[in-house]
């Protein structure tokens, strides 16, 4: 059985990679940086303003910062912090990719002392398979075993 002390998740966590500052603190994040790409991108098209920042309280959030301190990256981890984990809302604004950023998000997320662990990870992805299968994430082995409540929609007709 594993073991051992748990990290608090609402510990403030930051590591350093050349001029970027990945952290933790929920307190650090720009709201307008979040939402402004997630209202755009595929998954959470048109995503409501206070919607992210409620999915942003109840989540352990990772921000990247660069050496201005302005906000370039983000995910965020649903969890109990004991069984299960899902990883949604990774990215890396555009002008900043091909630095391997979202590698070493990745990296600090599966390293972090409170996810460690877990029986299981989830996420969904169109077209980051290569980024998340080096840190082990695989297609559903059994996927008839699976099931979702999937509205595409939602954030057109609320």
């Amino acid at each position: 059985m594993a073991t051992g002390r748990v990290i608090d998740p609402e510990v403030v966590m930051e590591y350093r990679h050349g001029e970027f500052l990945l952290s933790t603190s929920r307190k650090r994040l720009n709201l307008d940086v979040v939402h402004g790409f997630l209202t755009k991108c595929y998954w959470a098209h048109g995503i409501p303003r206070e919607v992210v920042a409620r999915s942003i309280e109840h989540a352990l959030c990772f921000g990247i910062y660069d050496g201005e301190g302005a906000q370039v990256g983000f995910a965020r981890v649903i969890s109990d912090f004991a069984t299960i984990a899902y990883l949604g809302d990774v990215f890396v604004l555009e002008k900043h990719r091909g630095r391997e950023l979202g590698k070493w998000l990745m990296e600090c997320i599966v390293q972090h002392p409170a996810l460690q662990n877990l029986r299981r990870w989830i996420l969904t992805t169109r077209d980051a398979h290569g980024l998340y299968s080096q840190f082990g994430f695989t297609p559903v082995t059994a996927p008839e075993r699976y099931m979702e409540l999937h509205r595409s929609n939602v954030y057109e007709t609320s």
